[in-house]
C-alpha cells in the first residue's frame, strides 16, 4: 500500500513514515500539496490541515483514503473536508497506534464495500435468470411460509422481497445443529430472517418455532406442504424437479434436467458423451421431452 504523508512538521512526518515503513507500507513525505507534481497513485493520504492548499489536496485525492491530521476541530478543518471526500481525522498529539488503527479500519471498510458490490451485482444477475410469478411484495405479510421445490426459486423470492423493502437479512438452515436455538437468539431490528428446510422439523419443534416467530419478519421455505393456518402461505408452483431438490430424481428426470440446462452450452457430441448415451439417443430424448435447442 502506497502512503503519501503531507505534513510540514518534519519530525512528526518522519516518525509516522518510519513506523509505517516497518509495517510494510511504502511512504512518501512532502511538506505541502504544492510539492506534489507527479501522476503516481496513492492508496492512503495522511494530510495535515496546517499545510497550504490542503483543501485542494482533499479534492485531488478524494478517491483515496484521506485521514486528516488536525490541531483543532472546526468546520474548516473537519466538516468541510469530510463533505469533500476525506475519510477521517485524528487530532494532534496522537498515538501512532491510533492512526494505524484508523488506516486499517478504512482499508477493511473499502474491501468490504467492494466485495459487497460484487456479491450484490452477482446475486441480482442470477435472480434475473430465475423465473417466478410476479407478486406485490409491499402487500405480503410476514411471517410467510414459502413452498417451492427449487431452492433457487425460493432464494429469488426472498431477495426480491428484500430489495423491495430495503431490508437486511440473515439465513439459518433448520437442518443445522441447534438451529432453533439460533433462531431464538436472533435480533430482528429491521432484519428479515430466512429459514430453510422447514419440512425436516418435528411437529413439536415446529410449534415452538411458530410461537416464537409470530408477528416477526420471517420467511420459511419448505419443499412440502405444511399444515398451518396461522401464517400466510405462498406456493411458487414450481413442480419441476432439479438437481438441487431434496427429492431423488429418476434417470429420465436427471437426463431431462441435464439436456435442458446444458444443450445450449455443450455440443451434442460433448453432451451425449457426458451423459453416457449416443447422439442418436440424445436426439430421441430431446424429441421425447419436447426440448427445443436454441
Amino acid at each position: 500500500m502506497k502512503v503519501l504523508i503531507i505534513e510540514n512538521e518534519i519530525y512528526l512526518a518522519q516518525s509516522i513514515g518510519i513506523k509505517l515503513n516497518n509495517m510494510g507500507y511504502d511512504c512518501t513525505i512532502i511538506n505541502s500539496f504544492n510539492e506534489f507534481n507527479e501522476e503516481k497513485r496513492y492508496d492512503i493520504i495522511l494530510l495535515s490541515a496546517n499545510t497550504s492548499n490542503f483543501l485542494k489536496a482533499v479534492e485531488h485525492f478524494k478517491n483515496s483514503i484521506i485521514i486528516l491530521l488536525i490541531s483543532y476541530i472546526s468546520t474548516d478543518v473537519v466538516s468541510t473536508p469530510l463533505k469533500m471526500g476525506a475519510s477521517d481525522y485524528i487530532q494532534k498529539p496522537f498515538m501512532i497506534e491510533e492512526l494505524i488503527r484508523k488506516i486499517k479500519h478504512h482499508q477493511d471498510f473499502r474491501k468490504l464495500l467492494a466485495a459487497n458490490k460484487t456479491y450484490e451485482s452477482y446475486i441480482k444477475s442470477r435472480i434475473k435468470m430465475i423465473k417466478i410469478p410476479e407478486y406485490n411484495y409491499k402487500k405480503i405479510k410476514l411471517p410467510l411460509i414459502l413452498k417451492s421445490n427449487l431452492q433457487n426459486s425460493a432464494d429469488a423470492f426472498v431477495f426480491k422481497y428484500l430489495y423491495e423493502h430495503n431490508m437486511e437479512f440473515a439465513y439459518i438452515d433448520l437442518a443445522a445443529t441447534n438451529a432453533i436455538e439460533k433462531v431464538m437468539k436472533f435480533h430482528f431490528e429491521n432484519s428479515l430472517l430466512f429459514l430453510n428446510n422447514l419440512q425436516i422439523l418435528k411437529t413439536s419443534e415446529r410449534e415452538i418455532l411458530f410461537n416464537f416467530i409470530k408477528n416477526k419478519p420471517v420467511i420459511l421455505h419448505t419443499n412440502s406442504q405444511i399444515e398451518n393456518s396461522k401464517f400466510n402461505q405462498i406456493d411458487l408452483n414450481d413442480d419441476q424437479k432439479g438437481i438441487i431438490s431434496d427429492e431423488i430424481l429418476t434417470i429420465d428426470e436427471y437426463i431431462r434436467y441435464i439436456v435442458l440446462n446444458y444443450q445450449n452450452v455443450l455440443s451434442d457430441t460433448e453432451l451425449s458423451k457426458k451423459i453416457g448415451i449416443s447422439r442418436k439417443s440424445l436426439w430421441q430424448k430431446r424429441k421425447k421431452y419436447d426440448l427445443k435447442k436454441k
